[in-house]
């Protein structure tokens, strides 16, 4: 959608005069930091704030990305009356003391002041953090991933890329487990070919409201086997931290109105004596991943570790396992293990389907 048509609706709510109380004049700058709560209290006080708040929630339906990546994400409801789900947005992995405690959304930010807004990009961590994660994902043994793939001239001399300065893209993806692209200890920037899944959502995505499931997200365009959908954003989690969460989510969903995005990945080193542990909290902070659904068939998504050059932690990310249609539900297998005898109950709507979700001890 033109950039100018998405300003027309905000433009025409937003007017206000110097005559006009100053919270009306500046309502435009300050109702897009509130919550869905705050934003129907206050739109509840005057028309002028209620005009402005139901151009928010507009804006807010349009795009869930804020504008942070390559495409617009809207959400999709034809459920019931909850336009959007309210979270705050990050395109890659962070720390929670860099999480926002809050976040522009509904505004006609450009995307520039949308990333000094949000505070930083991917997070660093030292030595001496443990990799963390909610369900689990097993992934398995390390080794290089290749399918049928194309030369791309990168000028990159690191060992990230092939040898003669040659990068590698990927095409039709079969075996998936570990890949290593260029990463901060490369001269290369990211227009570099292997840097595939540095440069943020790469197809066309929608989020839908399904109603048992809740939102679920979905491909907005057809996706050839191997391409690369997503990573898994969220706040990266000590071991420790992620279980006293854990503890407050299994509360929390015990009224059945609650759903949380921690997710748990561990990952089998060569020695087989040792497992790297991932910790990614999504429930208040992260990206479009957060809506991928389970499938106890596996879906058709497949989880893949993607490791950098100079970088110490791994991210997870999403390829597509097979073709899949415009307008398909993305999905794939939290997991095999199931710990509670009273899990959650899923509607995957699988031939396979257990009947509940997996789950485990944190």
């Amino acid at each position: 959608m033109p950039q100018g048509q998405q300003q027309e609706p905000a433009a025409a709510a937003n007017k206000s005069n110097k005559k006009d109380p100053p919270l009306i004049q500046c309502a435009d700058l300050i109702l897009p930091w509130l919550t869905p709560l705050e934003l129907a209290n206050i739109s509840s006080t005057c028309k002028a704030l209620s005009q402005i708040s139901k151009s928010i929630t507009l804006q807010r339906t349009l795009d869930a990305s804020r504008f942070l990546e390559n495409h617009l994400i809207p959400f999709l409801n034809p459920i019931n009356q909850h336009p959007y789900a309210y979270f705050l947005y990050t395109p890659s992995q962070l720390l929670p003391c860099q999480s926002p405690l809050r976040q522009p959304w509904g505004s006609q930010l450009d995307r520039d002041s949308l990333s000094r807004h949000h505070g930083g990009s991917a997070c660093k961590l030292n030595e001496s953090w443990e990799v963390l994660r909610g369900c689990d994902t097993e992934l398995a043994t390390p080794r290089r991933v290749m399918g049928e793939s194309r030369k791309v001239v990168c000028g990159c001399d690191c060992e990230g890329c092939e040898e003669g300065g040659t990068g590698w893209e990927f095409w039709g993806l079969e075996e998936m487990g570990i890949m290593t692209e260029c990463g901060p200890g490369c001269g290369c920037g990211l227009e570099c070919s292997n840097r595939l899944t540095q440069r943020g959502v790469s197809v066309k995505l929608k989020i839908v409201r399904d109603g048992k499931k809740g939102w679920g997200l979905f491909a907005d365009q057809m996706i050839c086997q191997g391409q690369f959908i997503c990573e898994y954003a969220g706040e990266l989690l000590t071991t420790e931290e992620a279980r006293r969460r854990q503890q407050i989510y299994d509360e929390l969903a015990s009224s059945g109105q609650f759903s949380s995005a921690l997710l748990v990945v561990r990952e089998h080193l060569p020695s087989g004596k040792a497992c790297l542990r991932i910790n990614i909290d999504a429930t208040r902070t992260g990206n479009v991943a957060r809506f991928i659904n389970h499938s106890c068939d596996g879906g058709n998504l497949t989880t893949v570790l993607v490791r950098h050059t100079g970088s110490l932690l791994p991210r997870l990310c999403f390829f597509a396992s097979r073709n899949i249609k415009e307008g398909e539900e993305l999905t794939f297998s939290y997991g095999e293990i199931r710990v509670r005898s009273k899990g959650l109950q899923c509607f995957c709507g699988s031939s396979c389907c257990f009947g509940t979700l997996p789950s485990e001890h944190t």
